[in-house]
C-alpha cells in the first residue's frame, strides 16, 4: 500500500512539472526571439533589445560600461513570460557597448544626460510611459530620470544604487581602477565589448568621472530630485555588496517617500539580478504586476 501511494505521488510530481513545463513553453512560443536593432535618437544612434509583445514598457538599465547583453541576459530571456503585458527594452547607454562612437564622457552631469536620452529613446520605440529596473548607475539614472520626469516612470525598482559617494566608496573605485588585477570572469566580457585595450581606458575615465563628482560636488549625484519621484518603487538590496556602504538603503528608502517595497539577499552581492535571477525575476514581475 505504502509503495503505491509512493507511486501515485510520484507520478503526481512528474504530471505537475511536465505540466508546468508545457506551460512555459507555450508562453516562450508566443513571444518572439528578442530583437536587436540601432535606433537615432537626437544626435546619438543608441542600440537596443527588445522581447515581448505587451503594450506596456520596461527599460533595463545596466550598470557603468554594461550594455543590454553582458547585464541582462536572464532578464531579456526570462520577463517576457512573466511579464505578458510588458516589451521589455534593453539598452546599451550612449557611449556604451554598440552606442559608440563615440565613446561616453563623464561630465558632472552624465547621469542626467542618460536620463534624458532615456526619456527620448522610450518615446522612440512608442513607449512615453514605462516602467525601470536599474542597476548600480543604471540604478542612479533610474533614479534621476524618476526625480527629472516623474510623469514618465510608471514604477521604480532599483539595486546596487547609491544617490551620493562617501569617502569609502570614492576609495573603493580607486581601488579598482586597474583592471589587470580583476579576475579573468570579471575582466574579460568587457575586453570583448571595449577591446583589451580599450576597456582599461574608458574604465579609468569612468572611475574619474566619480571621483570628480566626489570632489566637486561633495558626493552628491543626485539627492536633490529624490523628493520628487512618485513613481512606487521597489529597492533590492544584496547585503554582502562590496560597492556600496549599507547605508544608502534605508538612505533611499526614507528620501523616496513613494518606496512601497525593500528586499534583501542575504548572500547577494553587486550582481543580485544575475547570481540570483529566477528569484529576482519572480520579486519583480510580481512588484511591476500590480
Amino acid at each position: 500500500m505504502q509503495l503505491l501511494k509512493l507511486c501515485s505521488s510520484a507520478s503526481k510530481l512528474l504530471t505537475g512539472a511536465t505540466t508546468g513545463r508545457a506551460l512555459i513553453a507555450r508562453t516562450l512560443a508566443s513571444n518572439p526571439a528578442p530583437m536587436e536593432r540601432l535606433l537615432q535618437v537626437g544626435q546619438q544612434r543608441i542600440n537596443i533589445v527588445e522581447a515581448g509583445t505587451g503594450d506596456r514598457g520596461v527599460l533595463l538599465m545596466p550598470g557603468a560600461l554594461g550594455s543590454a547583453w553582458t547585464d541582462f541576459k536572464p532578464q531579456i530571456e526570462q520577463l517576457p513570460a512573466l511579464l505578458p503585458n510588458h516589451r521589455i527594452v534593453a539598452w546599451d547607454p550612449p557611449g556604451y557597448g554598440k552606442s559608440r562612437p563615440p565613446n561616453k564622457t563623464f561630465g558632472l552631469d552624465f547621469y542626467e544626460k542618460d536620463a534624458e536620452a532615456a526619456a527620448q529613446l522610450m518615446e522612440a520605440v512608442g513607449l512615453k510611459r514605462f516602467s525601470v529596473l536599474g542597476w548600480s548607475d543604471g540604478g542612479i539614472t533610474g533614479l534621476v530620470l524618476a526625480g527629472t520626469k516623474p510623469d514618465v516612470v510608471e514604477k521604480l525598482v532599483i539595486w546596487g544604487a547609491n544617490a551620493y559617494i562617501t569617502k569609502p566608496e570614492a576609495e573603493i573605485y580607486e581601488g579598482i581602477r586597474d583592471v589587470s588585477k580583476w579576475s579573468a570572469r570579471m575582466r574579460e566580457p568587457m575586453e570583448k565589448v571595449y577591446g583589451k585595450e580599450g576597456f582599461p581606458q574608458i574604465w579609468s575615465a569612468w572611475v574619474d568621472g566619480m571621483l570628480n563628482l566626489y570632489r566637486k560636488r561633495d558626493g552628491d549625484i543626485c539627492k536633490g530630485v529624490l523628493a520628487n519621484i512618485r513613481a512606487p518603487t521597489f529597492i533590492v538590496h544584496g547585503a554582502k555588496d562590496p560597492m556600496i556602504v549599507p547605508e544608502h538603503v534605508p538612505y533611499l528608502k526614507e528620501a523616496v517617500k513613494s518606496t512601497e517595497l525593500v528586499h534583501v539577499f542575504p548572500d547577494g552581492k553587486h550582481n543580485i539580478h544575475l547570481k540570483y535571477a529566477e528569484e529576482f525575476n519572480k520579486l519583480v514581475s510580481d512588484f511591476l504586476r500590480k
